[in-house]
């Protein structure tokens, strides 16, 4: 008897053993890949961020170059159509390769992305630059594929590392970003295998930007009143209003995009697109809602902002990407949600800054459908003390933003309510066309 626990006590030390041993090789290895994802893709968004803060005030110091945005929409066209056709998909590209790998992401990505986001802020198209950080990061990842000799699985983990290190790094965000990487290609489900690269990834994406001198913008810190009934009850009904703003933006933008596909010859889409937002600007005779908008930003936190902006921003943005200029939508709608908020404090007796950080990560959330994400960038951004405004207004969002979206090919994981159950697995992209060949009828969960 002694002797046969001996040796079952023998086996388990001996199973153990490995299984640690498993776990630390891939610890090690991950860390050493990850650091060369961060010291990749952390250099390239600091010379990204540098560059298009000397665009932004070269733009800001010479207001009349509004009207070469026309022309630079021709130059980011023609680029795209007789140079990117591979990768004109942009983060939709990305989100397809961690679906079904197939190939890697061409190089190209990277420069073409920096250059056609660099240009529609210099023109002044109203954009963000959280696509153009994280088709740099999933693309400057990926080329380590074949020199890795990694397989497809690894490959997977290796894209969504890039994904969060470029997240991370553009905003200083690093467990956002490592979350955002994780939860934004698969609607309602993460992949955990994936969490120790997307985390290492993240954070050292960010020391490297942060090594080069690369700051970020500083919000205030939240003061949150006590949380009472009507607090939660006032922020479940801001958080139906962000994420039906934020189901507006995303149709909106796809519904334009549609709109300016019937031009033949795609290089005049942001030709036409930018006499738009051209001839918009000039009417309204401020530069207040092209560009990244981070001053109006921070000012929606100071003092009640006039309800028509987060309107004006919605509609130039939506025209702006809409008609093939380049940036990301994430700094926009946080420009969109803050401002939203920010006007909401007229009428609603919670503080302004509170109304505007919960704007600005729950129309985020809503049309990127990342609530965990967003949830965790408004503490890094604003505090621990608003965690729970933030949060609660955060998957209110998402749930009312429906299955809708900013990034197409997200695929349906878990359906936000179990009358959609059987849209799961399908991509976002397909799902007006599913409910239109099933004739609108009530689905239920299988």
């Amino acid at each position: 008897m002694a002797s046969r626990l001996s040796s079952l006590f023998r086996f388990f030390r001996s199973s153990e053993a490995v299984e640690q041993s498993t776990l630390l090789f891939f610890l090690v290895r991950w860390l050493l890949i990850c650091a060369g994802v961060g010291l990749l893709v952390g250099s390239a968004s600091a010379f990204f961020l540098l560059s298009l803060d000397w665009v932004t005030q070269w733009r800001e110091a010479n207001p009349w170059v509004i009207w070469l945005l026309p022309a630079g929409g021709f130059l980011i066209g023609a680029s795209y159509h007789y140079l990117g056709q591979s990768v004109v998909k942009g983060n939709n590209l990305l989100l397809d390769e961690i679906h079904q790998p197939r190939n890697v992401i061409p190089l190209r990505m990277a420069p073409l992305v920096l250059f056609g986001t660099l240009a529609t802020h210099l023109f002044g198209g109203s954009a963000g630059r959280e696509g153009t950080a994280v088709q740099m990061g999933g693309t400057l990842a990926d080329q380590l594929t074949q020199w890795l000799k990694l397989r497809p699985r690894d490959r997977k983990i290796l894209l969504i590392a890039g994904i969060s290190a470029g997240f991370a790094s553009v905003f200083g965000t690093p467990v956002a970003g490592a979350v955002f990487g994780l939860e934004v290609f698969l609607i309602g489900t993460i992949r955990y295998d994936a969490i120790v690269p997307s985390f290492l990834a993240a954070i050292s994406a960010d020391l490297v930007t942060r090594a080069w001198g690369v700051g970020h913008t500083h919000y205030p810190q939240l003061e949150v009143p006590p949380v009472t009934v009507q607090g939660l009850l006032l922020t479940l009904g801001v958080g139906v209003l962000f994420g039906l703003v934020a189901r507006s933006f995303a149709t909106l933008t796809h519904a334009i995009a549609q709109q300016f596909r019937r031009i033949n010859y795609p290089p005049l889409r942001p030709v036409v697109g930018g006499v738009l937002v051209a001839l918009a600007v000039a009417a309204l005779g401020t530069t207040k809602y092209i560009g990244l908008g981070v001053p109006t930003i921070v000012a929606a936190f100071q003092a009640p902002l006039p309800p028509q902006d987060f309107l004006l921003k919605l509609l130039l943005t939506a025209i702006t990407l809409g008609c093939g200029f380049k940036g990301g939508e994430v700094t926009p709608l946080f420009f969109i949600g803050a401002a939203l908020g920010s006007a909401l404090a007229l009428v609603l007796p919670l503080p302004v800054a509170l109304l505007a950080g919960m704007g600005f990560v729950a129309v985020f959330a809503g049309a990127a459908n990342t609530p965990l994400a967003c949830t965790l960038m408004g503490v890094e951004l604003f505090g621990s003390q608003g965690g729970v405004y933030l949060g609660m207004a955060c998957v209110v969002a998402y749930l009312f933003s429906g299955h809708t979206g900013i990034y197409s090919a997200q695929v349906i994981g878990h359906a936000k309510h179990l009358r959609y159950g059987r849209e799961q697995g399908r991509l976002l992209g397909e799902i007006p066309a599913h409910r239109q060949s099933t004739t609108e009828k009530p689905e239920s969960a299988d």
